[in-house]
């Protein structure tokens, strides 16, 4: 596959920041991709290139970006025959040259790697669906059957740096894995999400969404939410899960993305010292004491997975957080591992986490995710497919779900087409896979 022609543009994510879009033509196909951008960064994510002109976009324009597109990786790569995704991102990170992307940007590599995977998918398409043509090359590139339609974990509450409400736990997920079909499962979210918004309006509290499309009132009059407040918020996702008619438990769980990174106490009480604390509901906090807060949480309440329980720099604090919830709960590290096989390899030598949470644009192209992600299985981890909090209409996680037969997504809650563009893109490849399209349920948890 040859490709002809190669167009870049500066578009505009789900939070109307800019970000970059690439086209790219073979023959008579072409393929696209918009790069999404995240709010809660870890330190290790490969480079989001910005041009910081104030008089431009408050200093978010990517036009650098695009201008690296068309100067220094077009020419590299029109007219040339590329075999395989890993050969054409070789030549894509061999382009950058540094260890994080720096020089090209992340935003700029990352949004050419998936066009490539969609324009090989559609020039080599078998399946005669071409709709499935993304999900089966993925699934080739992967050496999965391409199969697996994920379990949605919804974040219908929103918090942290996803809302301004006091709550510092960043994402309440609900978890609608006792059903037999993706479709029924995301109808029982969707159901527990609309209820939920009534339970809000009739409490008084507000029912605007934050960036991911949940809910983000302020459920305490204090500017900073206290003591049991994410415990309200976790007994009103219950509140919504029964009152819609389904079982807490068994049919829908929760989940929290706590990004406990953005709450590491920025004055701890003893500075000089080696402990790490964490500001979390008015008090100075150590690692122990978080860890003795989350048993008590998931012997209370249904959760199933916990992501970032802790900061990504405390590999002490994540050892003991293994040690005593890793056999009962789904430990996800996003902030910890930034999808970097390197991070990944630390973590699982250290016995940190069991679970990979995936997002391409922390790595930075499509065969570096893939890798991670078969590191993360080699291991027995589980992989979590991921969306970040400035999206677009692109779909292509919904496919890298399926394509590697991960078994869990976040794509955000069931509001905001930015979210369920994923959602009905998951609904359209049940569809074209019929019977072969498997639903895992809880066994996605192990």
């Amino acid at each position: 596959m040859k490709i002809d022609k190669c167009i870049a543009r500066e578009v505009l994510d789900s939070r109307g920041v800019p970000t970059v879009e690439v086209e790219l033509y073979s023959g008579d196909q072409k393929a696209s991709a918009i790069v999404p951008s995240g709010a809660s960064t870890g330190e290790g994510e490969a480079l989001e290139l910005r041009d910081n002109d104030p008089k431009r976009y408050h200093g978010k324009s990517v036009l650098q970006a695009v201008k690296n597109i068309e100067v220094e990786i077009a020419p590299a790569i029109l007219n040339r025959d590329f075999v395989r995704q890993s050969i054409f991102d070789d030549l894509l990170c061999d382009l950058d040259g540094t260890p994080n992307k720096s020089k090209l940007g992340a935003n700029a590599i990352l949004p050419i790697s998936m066009a490539f995977a969609r324009l090989q998918a559609q020039c080599n398409d078998t399946t005669r669906i071409s709709g499935l043509a993304l999900t089966q090359n993925l699934a080739t590139s992967f050496g999965s059957a391409g199969i697996t339609l994920p379990v949605p974990l919804m974040n219908i509450f929103n918090g942290g740096k996803h809302a301004d409400n006091g709550i510092a736990i960043q994402e309440f997920m609900i978890v609608p894995c006792g059903f037999d079909r993706f479709s029924d499962a995301l109808r029982a979210g969707v159901e527990v999400f609309h209820q939920l918004k009534k339970i809000l309006h009739k409490r008084g509290l507000t029912t605007a969404v934050g960036d991911e499309g949940g809910f983000a009132p302020k459920i305490s009059d204090e500017e900073e939410a206290g003591p049991g407040s994410h415990e309200k918020v976790m007994t009103l996702l219950l509140d919504a899960i029964e009152s819609a008619g389904y079982k807490a438990g068994s049919q829908i769980y929760l989940a929290l993305d706590c990004a406990s990174s953005e709450f590491l106490a920025k004055n701890p009480p003893n500075p000089a010292g080696n402990t790490v604390m964490y500001h979390f509901e008015g008090s100075q906090r150590t690692a122990d004491e978080m860890i003795k807060i989350y048993e008590k949480w998931v012997s209370y309440f249904p959760i199933l997975s916990i992501e970032d329980g802790l900061a990504e720099h405390d590999w002490d604090g994540w050892k003991s957080l293994t040690t005593k919830l890793g056999k009962s709960v789904q430990l996800v590290g996003d902030d910890l591992f930034v999808t970097n096989p390197e991070f990944l390899k630390k973590g699982i030598e250290k016995g940190v986490a069991n679970s990979l949470l995936v997002k391409l644009n922390q790595i930075g192209t499509v065969t570096e995710t893939l890798e991670a992600m078969r590191m993360a299985h080699q291991a027995g981890y589980t992989t979590v497919i991921s969306h970040r909090s400035g999206e677009s209409e692109d779909t292509f996680i919904a496919d890298l779900a399926v394509g590697t037969d991960a078994g869990q997504i976040k794509t955000g809650s069931a509001s905001r087409t930015d979210r369920t563009a994923k959602y009905n893109q998951l609904l359209r490849i049940e569809q074209w896979l019929g019977g072969r399209a498997k639903f895992p349920g809880k066994k996605a948890f192990k």
